[in-house]
């Protein structure tokens, strides 16, 4: 009698440890899976940029503080509605040309530009800032150079009244 509970037993335990042996690949081949679906999103999210409302947008008004990371932009930027996931956002900087370039400021951008154009524009790009920048910076720019040019021409008038 001790022995059929012996042998009982053994294909028990034998039965026992296939069951978790399979449960426990199965487990790890889902855990493989989500680990690959969730890297092959985030490399899809980092390099197919995506507006967070294609069209005319939002305009938003974003104060950049001075010393703030690159994650703590993207923080804010996220908090403003202006891009979707604050980690992608500092991948695709670390990525980009503008890396280590943006600086503090207040800025007016719009749910319908990309990351990219987002981080020209904090950078200073000048290519980017100047195609819909509402905030007054071209403006100035423009009256900067026409006052220099007009100080130019005093100057040149001045000169040439002198020298008669």
């Amino acid at each position: 009698m001790g022995n059929t509970r012996d042998q009982v037993g053994k294909v028990g335990l034998f039965l026992a440890s296939g069951v978790f042996r399979t449960a426990f690949y199965v487990c790890v081949a889902l855990l493989i899976f989500w680990l690959g679906k969730s890297a092959y999103q985030f490399g899809y999210d980092v390099f197919n940029q995506q507006a967070v409302s294609p069209g005319a947008g939002q305009e938003v008004t974003v104060v950049i503080p001075d010393g703030a990371s690159t994650y703590d932009v993207a923080k804010i930027l996220k908090s403003k509605g202006l891009i979707q996931d604050s980690l992608v956002f500092f991948a695709q900087e670390k990525l980009s040309t503008y890396k280590g370039q943006m600086k503090a400021g207040t800025y007016l951008l719009s749910t319908a530009y990309t990351p990219t154009r987002i981080m020209g524009i904090l950078a200073g790009d000048e290519e980017q800032a100047g195609v819909s920048s509402d905030d007054g910076t071209n403006a100035a720019a423009d009256t900067g150079s026409d006052a220099s040019s007009d100080g130019a021409a005093d100057t040149a008038a001045g000169e040439g009244e002198s020298g008669q």
